[in-house]
């Protein structure tokens, strides 16, 4: 049996009704959780990029890339290792401003963790880490002993080391 990898899968569409359910459905015809999905414009105007996670086998990701590419709102789309992306997550953690006052271990764990406070008021405080999952993780644990009013997190969001060709594709078909 193949070894299963992590890789980030970027789909190029338009942005159509009921793409991302078909989407998913793929995969869940495959029994194959996702990971994380993420989906916003693209660097291409009018074009939306899904950005998923899934640890499945190279047999099983090509059989996905081609079967995500068989629907109509599909430009085109790639699969990458972690190894070939550049990638990152986001999150926010809710926390009882009552930690800050006199708490020199918080004011520590923010520095530490190359986190920010992006909000203040007298009942909560908002913090923000973007980093990779292990550090997001890292951070969900220690922050987690002092008491979590609200945790969220992104799903990734990557960027290719190697050109995405994509753009000059969309251009062919123009002309």
């Amino acid at each position: 049996m193949s070894e299963k990898n992590t890789y980030t899968v970027s789909i190029y569409t338009e942005n159509n009704v009921g793409l991302l359910n078909r989407i998913s459905a793929i995969f869940q015809r495959r029994h194959i959780n996702v990971e994380s999905v993420n989906v916003s414009k693209s660097e291409i105007k009018s074009v939306s990029r899904f950005t998923l996670l899934v640890k499945v086998t190279e047999e099983q990701i090509k059989k996905i890339i081609g079967q995500i590419e068989k629907q109509v709102e599909v430009i085109k789309a790639y699969y990458h290792l972690d190894e070939n992306t550049i990638y990152q997550e986001s999150c926010l953690f809710k926390l009882s401003s009552d930690l800050l006052i006199g708490n020199d271990e918080i004011q520590r764990i923010i520095n530490s963790s190359k986190s920010r406070v992006i909000n203040i008021n007298k009942d909560f405080f908002v913090l923000e880490k973007s980093g990779h999952k292990e550090e997001i993780e890292e951070l969900y644990h220690t922050l987690d002993k002092h008491g979590i009013m609200q945790f969220v997190r992104s799903g990734r969001i990557a960027i290719t080391k190697d050109e995405m060709p994509v753009s000059k594709m969309l251009k062919e078909l123009k002309n």
